[in-house]
């Protein structure tokens, strides 16, 4: 331990403790723009100056490391100057847009602007301009207002294992962005929006989706249903005050219906439906003897990310769609049957805590359906946003069920959003489907993870083996120890992002600190309202869901039949990976 001095207060830290973790255990705030702690320390924004008694000049906290009998200053009048004119060095290079732009009021260079009290600039000079790169059907780019903090850099190399961005030219022209300051089409991005999330201004930024549902929404010749994913439930009450993983499900419904949609749905139901195709497939496989593992199917940016970097794997992909694309399918074959509607009518819509979804739904194998079977997708932060605009507050909104028949799911389906909630939901139903015997206790503690996690389950005369990885980084570790023969598994789920869907890309912006660690555990705590929510459900399984039971009675028949596996299976491709996507691209277009 070291004994150190910040402004007249000792603090005690341990060896290789930087200076400004040193201050915030004495509760002394020193600003940050470019810090995020265990991610990314580059010093690059020198925000962080402080001021050390013996140093000659000015020194960034985040990579000074304590040292015995140190004595620290944070607040004198020459450190106090020297923040606000690097401040104010980031403004003079920084387009005026606040009122229109995407990050208004929940942006750390603004917040820094008004702490420091920054009403005029001193500092002038030309600005850099670069071009707007929306080209990607999930992420837009604005290089104009990057601050060059490298948290994208750090996000997506070091969490995420994918590598597309870097510091490209030099002096005063240096930027972040893919090489050649090209657009992210022509890059391996995997679309999860994790650099969306450490951003701290508007720099990066998901497409817009609302104009096209507004406009959908106002066509008296179209049938608009809309689907929620399970994290939606858990996240949207943040943007209206609610304490973290509160469950709002009602009042979003009778939101959602405020706004115009015809009938509101529940993505849950899709997850039941995943859960059976999914458990199915385990189980032809395990009799089968293979290919394993089997891997998890429903994150888009994972199965991109294994298309691009580990093509060898794509046969163990699980061939089931995700929830969303399931749902859409479903909509537009079944629903459409049901309520007599032409399925060319339909106009399908779904919340989602993620900006890759945008791009799942222009995949073209996804109209198995004769049409697409998303038509559009709303992140929760898109979501709110049309609840503002039309004025919509959900405390002030009765609870309301979702419709029928494509709304009621069982809690299986609910945790799906969680950390290790499909890994669960599949278990449930495959236990009781291969050993024959009711299934007491459904909840499976040892596939609830954060990060990585492996177990054995015993199921009969299977010991199935398990493992569950957040974040592609973690999946390229799980994957390079079985290529080793290190490892060895049945069935693996991967989610891109951070705590799974409740971590999502298009989740709600939290800034309040700069610790990944907390950060990643703030999503986290969204999952406990779903798993709340799961307890409280009469039917756990997903086998059990009275609404599923109904589906393959009237419609799809049984689990992997030929009508199941035209509307709800799919196959991918590998990717190469610098090369420019015409498709996606002429569907952008």
């Amino acid at each position: 331990m070291l004994k150190l001095w910040i402004d007249n207060q000792v603090v005690e830290v341990e060896e290789g403790t930087s200076v400004l973790e040193a201050a915030r255990k004495l509760g002394i705030d020193i600003p940050t723009l470019c810090y995020l702690k265990d991610l990314n320390a580059p010093a690059a924004c020198r925000v962080c100056l402080v001021q050390v008694e013996g140093r000659p000049t000015l020194d960034a906290s985040c990579i000074l490391p304590a040292q015995e009998g140190m004595r620290v200053h944070t607040n004198t009048s020459a450190v106090l100057a020297a923040r606000k004119q690097m401040i104010e060095l980031f403004l003079s290079d920084h387009p005026f847009e606040c009122l229109t732009c995407e990050r208004n009021l929940n942006c750390e260079l603004q917040r820094l602007a008004k702490r420091y009290g920054i009403r005029d600039l001193t500092v002038a000079g030309s600005r850099n301009h670069f071009a707007l790169d929306d080209l990607s059907p999930s992420v837009v780019r604005e290089p104009d207002k990057c601050v060059r903090c490298r948290r994208c850099v750090a996000v997506c190399e070091y969490f995420q294992s994918v590598g597309i961005y870097r510091m490209v030219e030099r002096s005063f022209k240096a930027i972040v962005g893919p090489a050649y300051n090209g657009s992210l089409m022509e890059t391996p991005c995997i679309y999860c929006g994790q650099c969306i999330t450490v951003c701290p201004t508007g720099a990066l930024r998901e497409q817009d989706s609302t104009a096209a549902v507004w406009e959908a929404l106002q066509d008296p010749d179209l049938h608009v249903i809309v689907q929620t994913a399970p994290a939606i439930r858990a996240s949207i009450g943040e943007e209206f005050g609610y304490p973290v993983g509160t469950l709002v499900t009602g009042q979003m419904v009778a939101a959602l219906r405020r706004l115009g949609f015809d009938r509101v749905f529940d993505d849950c139901f899709g997850a039941d439906v995943t859960v059976m195709e999914e458990a199915k497939e385990l189980m032809e496989r395990l009799e089968s003897g293979g290919p394993f593992p089997q891997f998890t199917s429903c994150c888009p940016s994972w199965v991109r990310f294994c298309e691009s970097f580990y093509p060898q794997f794509i046969n163990n992909l699980s061939e089931v769609k995700s929830p969303q694309q399931i749902f859409g399918a479903l909509a537009k074959t079944y629903y459409a049957q049901q309520a007599g509607i032409n399925p060319e009518n339909i106009f399908c819509v779904s919340v989602m805590p993620c900006v890759s979804k945008k791009y799942e739904l222009l995949r073209p194998e996804m109209k198995a359906s004769g049409f697409q079977d998303v038509d559009a997708e709303l992140t929760t932060r898109e979501f709110a946003q049309m609840l503002f605009q039309a004025g919509i507050d959900l405390k002030k909104l009765p609870e309301e069920e979702f419709d029928s028949p494509l709304g009621y799911a069982s809690g299986a389906g609910v945790i799906f959003g969680a950390t290790g909630g499909v890994m669960e939901a599949a278990l449930r139903t495959v236990y009781e489907w291969v050993t024959g015997k009711e299934l007491i206790d459904v909840e499976y503690h040892e596939v609830r993870a954060l990060e990585y996690k492996d177990a054995e389950i015993e199921m009969g005369k299977h010991r199935l083996k398990v493992a569950v990885a957040r974040g592609t980084g973690a999946a390229r570790r799980l994957i390079e120890a079985v290529l080793k023969q290190q490892k060895e598994y049945h069935f693996v789920e991967v989610m891109a992002c951070p705590a799974g869907c409740v971590g999502g890309g298009g989740q709600p912006i939290y800034i309040e600190t700069n610790d990944w660690n907390e950060q990643v555990a703030h999503r986290s705590r969204r999952a406990e309202g779903l798993y709340q929510q799961d307890r409280l459900k009469k039917h756990r399984k997903s086998h059990e869901n009275p609404a599923v039971i109904r589906l393959y009675e009237d419609f799809l028949g049984h689990p992997g039949s030929p009508l199941a596996h035209r509307l709800l299976h799919t196959g991918y491709n590998a990717r190469r990976l610098y090369s420019p996507e015409p498709i996606l691209t002429k569907a952008k277009t």
